[in-house]
C-alpha cells in the first residue's frame, strides 16, 4: 500500500467526497475496477458527470456499501465476470465503442 492509501484508511473522518482512486482503496478494489461498477449501475458518482469528467463519490454511500456483504459479493462477482469475459475475448455488455475489443483482438493475433 502506498503512504497515501494508508493515510486515507487511517482517517477517523473521511472527506465528504472521494476520488475514483480513493473510493477504490476504501472499498478494496483497484481503480480500474470502478468504471466497471459504474457501468453496471452498482456504483453511482456524484452529480451525473459526463463520461470524460472526473468522478467523485459520497463517503457516506461508500461506507454503507463497504458494510453491505451482499453488495460486496455482487460487486466482486461483476468484476470477476468482466475480466473473465475480457480474457475470453467476449464483449462485456458495455456499449461497443472504438477500441473496446480491438485492443484485445490485436494482442491475441
Amino acid at each position: 500500500m502506498s503512504p497515501a492509501q494508508i493515510e486515507l484508511l487511517n482517517l477517523r473522518v473521511l472527506p465528504g467526497r472521494l476520488t475514483v482512486e480513493q473510493a477504490a482503496h476504501y472499498l478494496g478494489f483497484k481503480a480500474h475496477d470502478i468504471p466497471i461498477l459504474i457501468a453496471r449501475g452498482m456504483l453511482k458518482p456524484l452529480g451525473r458527470p459526463p463520461p470524460n469528467a472526473p468522478k467523485y463519490f459520497a463517503a457516506v454511500e461508500l461506507e454503507r456499501l463497504r458494510a453491505d456483504v451482499k453488495w460486496m459479493d455482487r460487486a466482486s462477482a461483476v468484476i470477476g465476470a468482466h475480466w473473465k469475459s475480457k480474457r475470453q475475448g467476449k464483449p462485456t455488455g458495455r456499449a461497443s465503442g472504438a477500441g473496446s475489443d480491438y485492443t484485445l483482438k490485436a494482442v491475441n493475433e
